[in-house]
């Protein structure tokens, strides 16, 4: 059995059991925070999961993950919380897993349609940090997108900070909005950008080759 079937496999025995635990709400301020806390760090896992696949990092889309949170969150919605702090927490994390879920369904739109143009749009990003020449050749093939790599690193190294990782479009606009200070500090120069952590905390570094 593949490693992916062994997975499916278990995702699908915690989504029995929660099926089963539906009809009884939790009680007790203990058990609420597990329950919000084990939703939270679930919510976080499964962006960096939606966007490695939609990077094509991940060959799978994690649809069953989730599944499984969105019962994890029906059963406590459904239940009758009196701590107001917890409500706050739940009803917050309800709506921006809402807000992903339609963001998610977009873009999985997009790619069955044909219509994902994220290499496309991002070439014009990186054809600002491609070195000028005038003898060079005229390439059949797209220039590689710095994007992409720069992107890959911050996922794994938010991953081993265990901190939630932002979404790929604003990495993209953040750095969209550098470019001007790229420009005035290194001019026409490439560049690279690394990924580092300082102080516990992942950063994108600017600097130039050679």
């Amino acid at each position: 059995m593949s490693s992916h079937s062994q997975k499916i496999k278990k995702l699908n025995e915690i989504e029995r059991q929660l099926r089963k635990q539906s009809q009884q709400p939790l009680t007790g301020r203990a058990n609420l925070e597990a329950e919000l806390q084990t939703i939270e760090s679930d919510f976080k896992a499964l962006e960096i999961n939606y966007e490695q696949y939609f990077m094509g990092i991940e060959r799978f889309e994690p649809s069953k993950e989730r599944q499984i949170l969105a019962l994890r969150l029906r059963r406590m919605i459904n239940g009758y919380i009196t701590q107001t702090d917890l409500r706050f927490r739940l009803q917050n994390v309800n709506n921006r897993f809402q807000s992903y879920s339609a963001y998610w369904d977009r873009i999985l739109r997009l790619i069955e349609e044909g219509r994902y143009l994220r290499q496309i749009s991002h070439m014009k990003w990186a054809e600002q940090y491609q070195p000028k020449s005038q003898d060079q050749p005229a390439k059949t093939s797209a220039p590689p997108d710095p994007l992409e790599q720069v992107y890959h690193e911050l996922v794994q190294a938010h991953a081993s900070c265990r901190m939630p990782a932002p979404r790929r479009e604003q990495v993209a606009e953040f750095l969209r909005r550098q470019a001007e200070a790229i420009r005035a500090r290194f001019g026409e120069r490439p560049v690279d950008m690394v990924v580092v952590v300082e102080n516990g905390k992942p950063k994108i570094k600017v600097r130039a080759k050679g």
